[in-house]
């Protein structure tokens, strides 16, 4: 994972609202495409650019594929920025 693909999958307001429903839990392509006016291709592309990212993951049970937030990236990417910051008079 990288920041460049991280930063590219979060610019996108469409991408940043599936990662706000996946942070309530686990959903299904559908479900996440229900909150959507849009195809399901549509949906399928940007769940791919979240993955490359490593912003999600997918688990599979029976014949379904539900996708989850990987809370561990926005953790890195969190801390790197908190680190840009600097804490004391010599930073």
């Amino acid at each position: 994972m990288g920041y460049a693909e991280t930063f590219k999958a979060l610019s996108d307001p469409a991408r940043r609202q599936i990662l706000e429903l996946l942070k309530k839990g686990p959903l299904s392509a559908g479900d996440i495409g229900s909150h959507f006016d849009m195809t399901g291709a549509t949906i399928s592309y940007h769940l791919k650019i979240l993955k490359q990212a490593d912003l999600i993951f997918e688990s599979k049970e029976k014949n379904f594929i539900y996708y989850q937030l990987n809370a561990t990236v926005l953790e890195e990417i969190m801390l790197w920025i908190s680190s840009l910051r600097g804490g004391g008079k010599d930073d």
